[in-house]
C-alpha cells in the first residue's frame, strides 16, 4: 500500500486552514492570514506523528497537545478561558466537518440492503472533499453566528402581577424598542396577550400612544408589580403592552425594552 505523505500533509493544512478561520469569524479573533496559516502548516506537520508507534493513549494525549499549540499559535494567549473556547470551537467545527465528511462517504460509497452496507467501489476524492469543505464551513459558521446573536439578546423573564401571580416569558432585546410612556415614563415592553390574559383584572389597565413606521395608535397596557429579567435584575419601572400579533420566532413572547439595558 502506498502512503503519499506530501499529499496528506497538504490535505491536513488545508483542513486546518479552513478550520482556524471558521473559529475565527465565528469567535470575531480577528486572526491574521499569516497567523491562520502558520497554525495550519504546523497541524499539516505534526500529521507525521502519526506514523510513530505511540500508544493508544499516549497518540490521544499528543493529539490534545498538539491541538492546544495549533490555537495557541494562531490565535494567541490572553488567558485560560480564551484558550479553552478557541479550543473548544476547533474541535466542535472539526466533528462538524468531520461528520458531514463521514456521511458523504457512506453515501456515495456504499449502498445498503436493510442493514447490511456494502462497498459499492465509489470514493470521494480529494478535489471533491477540498471543494465542498468550504461550502459547509460556510453555511456552519453563518448559522452558528445567527445562534450567537440570537442567544445575546434572549433573556428568561418573570412577571409578577398585583395578585402575586407570576408568569414566565422567553423576552427578546429589541433595539428597536424605546417605546416610554408619557405619564411617569416607564419603558414598555411588549407581550403576546394569550401569554398573560388569564392573569389579567379586568378594567384595571391604561393605553399608551405608539407611532411605528407603518402605523400609530394606542398599546394597551398593564402595571405589573415587577419583572425580574435574567441577566439584568429587577425592574419596576415597567409596563407591559399587550399585542395580538404574532411576535418573533423561537418561541419569543415578549419583547423587552432597550432602554432596561441602560440601568
Amino acid at each position: 500500500m502506498k502512503v503519499y505523505v506530501d499529499l496528506i500533509i497538504f490535505i491536513n493544512f488545508a483542513f486546518d486552514f479552513l478550520l482556524l478561520l471558521s473559529v475565527s469569524i465565528i469567535l470575531k479573533r480577528h486572526a491574521t492570514l499569516k497567523r491562520i496559516t502558520l497554525g495550519a502548516l504546523l497541524g499539516g506537520l505534526t500529521l507525521t506523528v502519526l506514523f510513530i508507534p505511540f500508544t493508544t493513549l499516549t497518540l490521544f494525549l499528543m493529539k490534545v497537545v498538539l491541538s492546544i499549540l495549533i490555537v495557541v499559535v494562531t490565535f494567541g494567549v490572553k488567558d485560560f478561558k480564551y484558550v479553552i473556547l478557541n479550543l473548544f470551537y476547533f474541535y466542535i467545527t472539526s466533528i462538524i466537518l468531520g461528520g458531514f465528511m463521514y456521511y458523504l462517504n457512506v453515501e456515495f460509497s456504499y449502498k445498503n440492503i436493510g442493514m447490511i452496507f456494502y462497498h459499492k467501489g465509489v470514493n470521494i476524492n480529494y478535489l471533491f472533499i477540498l471543494i465542498i469543505s468550504p461550502v459547509i464551513l460556510y453555511f456552519y459558521t453563518k448559522e452558528m453566528n445567527k445562534f450567537k446573536m440570537r442567544n445575546s439578546l434572549s433573556y428568561k423573564v418573570d412577571v409578577y402581577l398585583k395578585d402575586k401571580k407570576v408568569v414566565r416569558l422567553n423576552g427578546f432585546m429589541d433595539t428597536g424598542n424605546t417605546l416610554v410612556e408619557p405619564y411617569n415614563h416607564k419603558k414598555v415592553i411588549v407581550v403576546n396577550s394569550k401569554e398573560i390574559e388569564k392573569c389579567l383584572v379586568p378594567g384595571n389597565f391604561m393605553l399608551v400612544p405608539y407611532e411605528s413606521v407603518n402605523s400609530t395608535g394606542f398599546l394597551k397596557c398593564i402595571k405589573p408589580d415587577k419583572l425580574y429579567i435574567d441577566g439584568i435584575g429587577i425592574r419596576t419601572d415597567v409596563v407591559i403592552g399587550l399585542t395580538n400579533a404574532k411576535l418573533k420566532k423561537n418561541g419569543v413572547n415578549c419583547i423587552l425594552n432597550y432602554l432596561l439595558m441602560e440601568e
